[in-house]
Order: C-alpha cells, then structure tokens, then sequence
C-alpha cells in the first residue's frame, strides 16, 4: 500500500511543507534510556534555537522503566515547542505515538516496519504524517521504503557512534548514489560531528542527523553552540 505522498501535505504545516520542499540543516534525535529528565524540552530548545530544524523523539527504554504514559507526556511537551518554533516533531519507531502526540511524523527503523500499515490508517482516520524510513547501508531497501511511501531516506551509521556502536557502515560513495537515484531528502546519521559532516553534505545529505554531538553537552549554551555549528556547514 503507497501511503503519503508529499502533495497530500499541500493543506499541512508550513514546516513540514518545508521539509519535503528543498530545505536543508539539522536534525536533532533525543537519546532517552531511562527516567525522564526535567531538562529535556529546555535542552531541545536550546538545540533549536541554534538552528535545528528537525526534532526526534526517541526513547529506547523498556515500557517497564518508562511507560507509555510518562513517553506521551514527555512527547506532547516536545510536539507543543515544536510547533510554536515552526521546527517539525518526529517519533522514532511509535506511530501511535506520534499520532497520539501530535507529532507531524514517524521514523521506522527495520524492525518496525511493520507500523507502516498503522500509518495508512492514521492517514485516513486523522491526518497524513511525514514517514523517515532507515535504510541503513541499503540502496535496495530505500528503494522499497520510497515505494512504501517514505518521505525521507536515512542513510548510515557513517562514523563510529556511541549511541549505535554496532551499526552497519556506510560509506559516502553510497550516499552520492542515492542522491542520483532519489529524489527526496536525504538524511545522513552516525558518529557526525561538525568537524566531519562537511564531506556528507558534499554527497548530497540534505539533513545531518546527530545525537551526541549536540546533546551531550553539558549547558544549554553549549548544546546551542553545538547545533549552530553544525548548522553553519550548510551555509
């Protein structure tokens, strides 16, 4: 089943509309593993105000440390910011989630890709919602998850990433190939640092995704420091 193509954004947010229209720069991705912090919607902000685009929600810990109440919580918290910031709202690997939340979208990784169907659904019952899909180090499976109806395609890891130390490598001549072969954004995501994206960008990423390298900082002036130079590379 094809699902959301980008013109049934026409009448959406103008933010998502940007993203799917030619914009480029930061994406941002949480990295939650335990209970909530008190810090994180400030600590986005932050990462927004020195440029960031694209927000992830994602938080790998068992639904027994972190139930589904305390992530939806936590959640709208970060869809409401984004909203009034005009930065869009993405739920990593939780359609109902995203949906329940108000986020403007999902990213499914391989092992979620089931929820593809819960998107179709959602995008009759509710509203459309933009669809991220991982491909990993994969020109086939992207093009499977284009067909699928993915609005973006993330490639990587490209470098040696704490948050995903056993993730398949990719490499940039794999990257320059899918910007010839696709023709929506491309993300690029793993072990990126300002000092190493510039060569991504280069390829062809229209998105540098980062976790650590913005958010292990550890003020609020320093996360903004981070995100704004990142964002400079695009400049």
């Amino acid at each position: 089943m094809i699902i959301g193509k980008a013109q049934r954004y026409k009448d959406t947010r103008s933010h998502v509309r940007a993203i799917l229209g030619g914009e480029r720069g930061l994406y941002v991705i949480t990295d939650i593993d335990a209970s909530r912090d008190p810090t994180l919607v400030r600590r986005v902000e932050a990462a927004i105000d020195g440029g960031a685009r694209i927000v992830q929600y994602r938080n790998k810990a068992s639904l027994e440390a972190y139930p589904f109440t305390d992530r939806l919580a936590e959640a709208r918290e970060l869809a409401d910011l984004c909203l009034e910031r005009q930065v869009c709202f993405i739920v990593n690997d939780d359609a109902d989630l995203a949906a329940e939340c108000g986020a403007d979208g999902v990213h499914l990784g391989r092992d979620e890709d089931w929820q593809i169907e819960r998107l179709a659904a959602q995008a009759a019952e509710v509203r459309p919602m933009l669809y991220g899909a991982s491909c990993y180090n994969s020109l086939e499976r992207a093009a499977e998850r284009r067909q699928l109806g993915a609005h973006y395609l993330a490639f990587g890891r490209f470098f040696p990433s704490s948050t995903k130390p056993a993730a398949v490598a990719a490499s940039i001549a794999l990257l320059q190939q899918a910007r010839r072969q696709f023709d929506c954004p491309l993300v690029a995501i793993g072990g990126i640092n300002a000092g190493n994206a510039g060569p991504l960008i280069e390829a062809g990423a229209d998105w540098i995704a980062v976790v650590g390298s913005v958010f292990s900082r550890d003020s609020l002036n320093g996360i903004h420091d981070a995100a704004a130079e990142l964002v400079a590379l695009f400049n």
